[in-house]
């Protein structure tokens, strides 16, 4: 009487489970490299946009300081003051910036 005999494998239960545990991170860096990557490349565009609109607010806002220095003027005040029959006094005037 024959002996029948499983068909022995090449390698034993823990060699098999350190191989897929290979295959798996082999798989799994590529694709955690390419999503690090988007996210950084979506998180560098929303900085730019935000760079944009802060210069573009700064911008304004010199605008506005240029506007309010112009209104602040000596003659711009003494020519308000005479069209509304007023006498100009130094001393009342106040700047607020």
């Amino acid at each position: 009487m024959k002996k029948t005999t499983s068909p022995k494998s090449k390698f034993r239960k823990g060699e098999k489970s350190i191989l897929l545990f290979i295959a798996i991170f082999a798989l799994l860096t590529p694709i955690s490299i390419v999503y690090s990557y988007a996210s950084l490349s979506s998180s560098n565009i929303e900085v730019e946009k935000l760079k944009k609109e802060i210069e573009k607010q700064e911008n304004v806002n010199a605008g506005l300081s240029m506007q309010v220095d112009e209104l602040a003027s000596l003659s711009n005040i003494q020519d308000i003051a005479k069209a509304y029959g007023l006498s100009y006094n130094n001393d009342n005037i106040i700047v607020i910036k």
